[in-house]
């Protein structure tokens, strides 16, 4: 791939040219020049994208596609291609597949799949046997067919001495586990964060004490273990001073939040919108608030769009029978942008990369291009017309939200939507 991006600005802290409005020339898939004018006596592709903004690829620690056995949902194609119109150059594949990935052939499957792509896929593995919870999938022979960590895909593990186990196996080979936040018995049938709006709704609730048990739980685990945890997706106020505390502690942990979890609460809920069911279901204000203070100290260590496509036939039904999940490659960095400016906004979407084995990529001469284009200062209303998904379940649908992604540079490829 030969390109010429004409008059960037380049967003990158770490690169040499933070804040600088430049072209860059990238040949055979590396950046060879940056400077304020750059010539192009081999006439190579020009690319002049109004208001052009690049940063380090943007990656996604949470992402479902639904092949195999669920393609009516999405096709790992067609989300690496969604993928990559978001602005995304890596993204970790969680298993809740059918079958449920959770062995050796089935990541060498996945990775097959997406070979030749653009956006790098990084699978991850189940924790347990078909993600039953009962016992541990071959974590070892995953781990060596590509697999990044380990966990059950919004499936608590009840069972601690199997987390145990997990934390201390998966330490022989620097393996990292997964835990959702979730203590099933005290959620029981609860669909939404219970609180003031769920009485008001009739529906059933699912306290924030159901997740700040679970956390406080596995921390205990992971200080016995000495192991290796990432919790995905909190959402309470108490979650982000638990884990707060363990980094105190030096723990090994990290942790995310979904993007719909800081931008959206419990009072979206109002009109029975299936479209903002999801897992862990979306909290108070004050929760909000705390999560962004995480962001902003370090406390949790990046954001994801926890991207989980659903056909209409699951989402379209009364709301205790609704699937939870919603897209949210798409709307990622708009979203962000409605809370924070555009350089934390790719700040937080570039985090995280080490954790999952994913290259650090910088926007420096002589790197691979691993690069995001995008035009910061677009408002638009996110609509069908916003999503490349196969799926149309998005929490965002009607909302206002800024920011224009123009494509990636990747794999030595550049893929520029139309």
């Amino acid at each position: 791939m030969n390109a010429l991006l004409k008059s960037a600005t380049i967003v990158d802290s770490k690169s040499d040219f933070h804040n600088q409005n430049v072209d860059i020339l990238i040949e055979n898939g590396v950046i060879t020049k940056i400077s304020k004018r750059i010539s192009n006596p081999k006439k190579y592709r020009e690319y002049k994208l109004d208001n052009l903004h690049v940063s380090s690829g943007w990656f996604d620690s949470s992402v479902s596609f639904g092949e195999p056995g669920f393609e009516d949902r999405e096709t790992i194609s067609n989300g690496l291609d969604t993928a990559a119109n978001s602005g995304f150059t890596n993204v970790a594949l969680n298993p809740n597949t059918n079958p449920v990935i959770d062995s050796n052939a089935d990541i060498a499957f996945v990775i097959n799949k997406a070979n030749n792509h653009a956006v790098n896929l990084k699978p991850v593995g189940a924790l347990t046997v078909s993600s039953k919870g009962i016992d541990l999938a071959e974590l070892y022979d995953m781990k060596n067919a590509g697999a990044v960590a380990f966990y059950d895909y919004q499936k608590p593990i009840s069972n601690p001495n199997l987390l145990k186990i997990a934390l201390q196996y998966a330490s022989s080979f620097d393996g990292l586990v997964m835990s959702f936040p979730q203590e099933s018995k005290i959620t029981g049938l609860g669909v939404m964060n219970e609180h003031i709006n769920s009485t008001k709704l009739g529906l059933k609730g699912n306290p924030a004490l159901a997740e700040e048990l679970q956390v406080a739980r596995d921390l205990f685990l992971l200080e016995y273990t000495d192991g290796k945890l990432h919790i995905p997706t909190i959402s309470t106020a108490k979650s982000v001073e638990l884990i707060r505390e363990a980094k105190a502690k030096k723990l090994d942990v990290t942790c995310s939040v979904a993007i719909h979890n800081i931008c959206l609460t419990d009072d979206a809920l109002n009109d029975f919108n299936t479209n903002y069911k999801v897992l862990p279901p979306l909290r108070t204000q004050k929760d909000t608030e705390a999560l962004i203070d995480g962001l902003k100290d370090g406390t949790i260590d990046m954001v994801t769009s926890d991207h989980n496509p659903i056909d209409i036939e699951r989402k379209k039904v009364e709301f205790d029978h609704a699937e939870y999940g919603t897209i949210g490659l798409e709307s990622a960095f708009g979203a962000l942008q409605n809370i924070f400016t555009t350089k934390k906004a790719v700040a937080l979407l570039t985090r995280g990369k080490s954790r999952f084995g994913v290259n650090e990529s910088t926007v420096n001469i002589g790197e691979k291009a691993d690069l995001t284009l995008f035009d910061p200062d677009v408002n638009y209303t996110f609509s069908k017309t916003s999503i490349f998904s196969k799926s149309n379940n998005s929490c965002f649908m009607g909302h206002q939200l800024k920011g224009k992604i123009y494509g990636i540079a990747s794999n030595n490829k550049l893929v520029i939507k139309n």
